[in-house]
């Protein structure tokens, strides 16, 4: 990829000398046109996105127009002073954007007060943040259940509130997006209570339609800047396929050596030579291994090399947390393999390669993954490492798939009642809801209130809803949609705190037997007591790694509605998917290859939800031509495409639903497919499937069929999210059975053109698993 050539602009006359200097002092002379285009609007009071490419100076086009403004007491109503609340998805780069406007402010004394407030801030400081802070660093999460129910301990910086800094917008998407809107919402109400209505400045990934995106998360009309004009240096991206082992799979096929141990290994190598390196990956005992392997590697070469690489993930203690980013920033790490929490922003000026084990699943995430490397505008190497699977082999063998493709859409919808019930709660309990309220929420709103009334949550007084329980109504929703409380792991011999582990990830992660990677040490897990959410470990070598086995299946639990379609039937109900960790692997290191099996005996994991599903005939399958052979590959192939194609017909996204299929399931009694919302008790994505079926199958059908691979691939059948690893899969199959299956619908199901097929956006990883999953 070629270097991008910048082109100067100054800064507008408006902005105060002052803030100028600072920048200046902070190493930039002159701003680049888009920042100073961003900081104009702003300034003028126009809410604005900034949606550049990664290494843009997003964060310098609002933090001019946010020091300027806090710097100038004229813009406050009483003697505090103007405010500013900066939301970032993490706490990591929270933390970090503090310590940018620390040294950005510096020469400017104390005017400027950052301060970071999540979960992690202790109560005697939380106070004084409340009291002299101006501008607060936070997220959406304490948003959501600290800031905005005790607003009233807020109102003096609520009152006086300029700006409300959105940084990386484009991970608000999906549910957790729709969540997040209406927690602005919610945000922007209480700040009109209090006499103040703040301008969003927001800070994107390049994304198709950011405004579009932009406005419907802050429900506010937002100015696109997106005419990246910073400079870079020349990026080189390498495609990397590991090369063949001599050990044999399942019916003897071959097996590469695995993306984890050929990232360690080109990890080892650029520390060597002093290459300063960020190793991506999904999990977080990937992260934890790559650093193991490259640590050993490095201490044969030389010791002290060894102790410059570490692992980054979540799960880690707040102070092991700063700990390496400081770390990192300072050059003291040259190497860190770590989860996507680095992915998000944080500043790592100076990093010369990224390495990404593994499609990260969306080709946002690959950019924005890449761009961490080069961020001092000197050339840079990004290397794309496959795992051996269909989707990443398809993908470093067709390049074009990734360097010819626009990046995705950002997916959310602010409206979809579920999302919008227990915020409407939320803003009740905070303030009684009144009609005024009503084009705030939503056009939804109007006849969701009298539901809320008859479940007894609102109570209507004269002209206002009233919150009438006597818990919190913030409580009624999780917005990441995590669920339990974190899994605390303890080492059994000290008593000692390692970190902690999501609910949702405990049975495939620390059950007992796994082995637990922790900064370079490993722990085998000697039990897991869920009732008290405690992992208890010891230290300890063993020459495996460890992998959870899980089933899945589903159960009808009522069908509201059924339409034939010929001799197919589309059903749309209620079901229950059931989830349970039924054995782990232990697997060698570096090899993969398989030691041993090992049976759990930990307790299934149900979610109640909806689903839409449709069902054939033995018929049907001998006009599809679809033998017992192929049936299972060309179900799961248009479970996996149908999937794809819903966030067309449904404002969702694929990381917001699931899908099963089963050659014969014992309700149906016949070949299934089903689509189910991946969040309790429904969100309305199954239901809007089901009533635009037929446009929707018809268009799942094209998309297989007018791909130009042969055997499948991610652009039709394959997914990034998978758990049967995309196996296995009959794109012509697939075609035929949908080709028969349509045959029956009726025809005013099918209004229009099918549209043209699109990938599905990226979304929050919510665990709905893909698959074929026969009980």
């Amino acid at each position: 990829m070629p270097p991008r050539e910048g082109r100067h602009a100054v800064w507008p006359d408006r902005i105060r000398p002052e803030v100028i200097a600072a920048v200046q002092t902070y190493g930039i002379a002159d701003p680049w046109a888009h920042q100073a285009l961003a900081a104009e609007h702003a300034l003028d009071g126009d809410s604005v996105v900034v949606a550049t490419g990664t290494a843009s100076g997003k964060s310098l086009a609002y933090l001019v127009p946010v020091l300027s403004t806090l710097l100038d007491g004229s813009e406050a109503p009483n003697g505090r002073g103007a405010t500013a609340l900066y939301l970032a998805p993490t706490k990591a780069l929270a933390a970090d954007q503090r310590r940018s406007v620390k040294e950005l402010s510096h020469p400017l004394g104390n005017a400027v007060r950052p301060a970071v407030y999540d979960g992690d801030t202790p109560f005697e400081e939380r106070e004084w943040v409340r009291q002299y802070a101006n501008y607060v660093l936070t997220n959406p999460d304490m948003l959501h259940r600290g800031i905005l129910p005790s607003h009233s301990r807020w109102s003096s910086f609520l009152k006086s509130l300029k700006y409300v800094v959105v940084d990386e917008c484009h991970t608000y998407r999906g549910v957790f997006g729709s969540h997040v809107a209406q927690v602005l919402r919610r945000l922007r109400r209480l700040c009109a209570r209090y006499g103040s209505s703040p301008v969003f400045l927001l800070a994107s990934a390049t994304a198709a339609e950011p405004a579009v995106a932009a406005g419907r998360l802050t429900g506010l009309p937002v100015v696109e800047v997106a005419d990246d004009a910073s400079p870079r240096g020349e990026l080189v991206f390498a495609l990397w396929e590991p090369p063949l082992t001599e050990l044999q799979g399942e019916k003897g096929a071959p097996v590469r050596r695995t993306a984890t141990a050929e990232t360690a290994d080109l990890l080892t190598d650029l520390a060597v030579q002093g290459v300063r390196t960020v190793a991506f990956i999904r999990s977080r005992r990937g992260a934890e291994l790559i650093s193991v392997i490259a640590q050993e590697r490095l201490a044969e070469v030389d010791r002290s090399l060894a102790r410059r690489v570490a692992a980054y993930r979540g799960g880690y203690l707040p102070e092991e947390r700063r700990a390496l980013e400081q770390a990192l920033h300072s050059g003291e790490l040259l190497g860190l393999a770590a989860t996507t929490a680095l992915e998000l922003g944080i500043d790592v000026s100076g990093l010369d390669a990224v390495l990404i084990a593994g499609y990260p699943g969306t080709r946002a995430s690959l950019w924005q993954q890449a761009g961490r490397a080069g961020r001092s505008g000197q050339g840079a190497l990004a290397v794309l490492v496959a795992r051996d699977d269909p989707l990443d082999t398809f993908l470093v063998h067709h390049p074009e798939a990734l360097f010819d493709r626009p990046v995705e859409s950002t997916v959310l919808d602010p409206d979809n009642p579920y999302v919008l019930a227990p915020h409407l709660c939320a803003a009740a309990a905070e303030l009684p809801l009144t009609e005024e309220d009503l084009a705030l929420f939503g056009p939804e709103t109007e006849a969701l209130l009298p539901q809320l009334e008859a479940a007894k949550l609102l109570r209507r007084r004269t002209k206002a809803w009233h919150w009438t329980r006597r818990e919190r109504a913030a409580d009624l929703t999780d917005i990441r949609g995590e669920g339990g409380r974190p899994v605390q792991i303890v080492e059994e011999g000290t008593g000692r705190l390692l970190g902690t582990v999501d609910a949702g990830a405990a049975h495939a992660t620390v059950h007992e037997g796994a082995v637990h990677l922790h900064q370079g040490r490993t722990y085998l897990v000697r039990s897991l007591d869920l009732d008290d959410s405690v992992a208890l470990v010891e230290e300890a070598a063993p020459p495996y790694s460890t992998v959870a086995r899980d089933t899945t299946s589903i159960a009808v639990l009522e069908t509201d509605t059924e339409i034939p379609w010929g001799q197919g039937r589309l059903c749309y109900g209620s079901v229950e998917v059931t989830n349970q960790v039924v054995s782990f692997l232990r697997r060698r290191v570096i090899t993969g290859e398989v030691l041993g099996e090992s049976k759990l005996d930990l307790p299934p994991r149900t979610l109640r939800t909806r689903a839409v599903w449709w069902t054939v005939t033995e018929d049907q399958l001998d006009a599809a031509r679809v033998n017992p052979e192929i049936l299972g590959g060309a179900l799961h192939a248009a479970e996996h495409a149908s999937i794809g194609l819903l966030p067309l017909f449904a404002t969702c996204d694929r990381w917001d639903i699931g899908g099963v299929s089963v050659p014969l399931h014992p309700d149906t009694l016949l070949p299934t497919v089903f689509v189910y919302d991946g969040h309790p008790g429904g969100a309305g994505f199954a239901e809007r499937a089901f009533h635009t079926a037929g446009a929707w199958l018809t268009a799942t059908r094209e998309a297989i069929a007018s791909c130009e691979c042969d055997a499948g691939c991610p652009s039709c059948i394959q997914s990034p999210k998978c758990g049967n690893g995309n196996d296995p899969l009959h794109k012509r199959g697939a075609v035929r059975l949908l080709t028969e299956l349509l045959r029956g619908v009726p025809q005013e199901a099918v209004p229009g053109p099918a549209p043209q097929a699109v990938e599905a956006g990226p979304g929050p990883a919510i665990p709905a698993p893909e698959g074929p999953h026969v009980p």
